[in-house]
């Protein structure tokens, strides 16, 4: 079974173009190297989605572990927005909008990431100086 992490992770669909791209933006973003990464369809991911009770076979949502509780979706996203450096904290001004309104634009994007963004024939590998932080 996988070992809890007292870092946030992050997971995320690992075939996803938009997804891979949202990874490299908070690795670059993470000065403090606070969140640690695995894709949703890693052995990893799957243990994580079983141990917080969320669906294994669904790679439509981006999902934050953090205090020992798992966020999804636009929740999940505005929470890692939220300790990246720079003006990307104001946007966690919109938790305030109601998390129905919040997630259907969510599953709006989410519905059609592969035909906007693409899709890879395989996960994200890190690079030798990121490895660290991927489980």
């Amino acid at each position: 079974m996988v070992k809890e992490n007292e870092n946030p992770v992050i997971l995320f669909d690992g075939v996803c173009n938009l997804c891979n791209n949202s990874v490299q933006f908070v690795i670059k973003k993470d000065k403090k190297k606070t969140f640690y990464f695995t894709s949703l369809q890693s052995n990893t991911g799957q243990q994580l989605l079983e141990l917080y009770r969320l669906s294994p076979g669904r790679f439509d949502s981006f999902v934050l572990i953090e205090n020992k509780k798992a966020y999804t979706k636009s929740t999940a996203a505005l929470r890692v927005v939220r300790r990246l450096e720079g003006l990307w904290i104001l946007l966690y001004a919109l938790i305030i909008i109601p998390p129905f309104i919040r997630d259907a634009v969510y599953d709006w994007v989410a519905r059609n990431r592969y035909q906007w963004f693409g899709k890879s024939e395989s996960c994200m590998l890190p690079t030798p100086e990121l490895k660290g932080r991927f489980l």
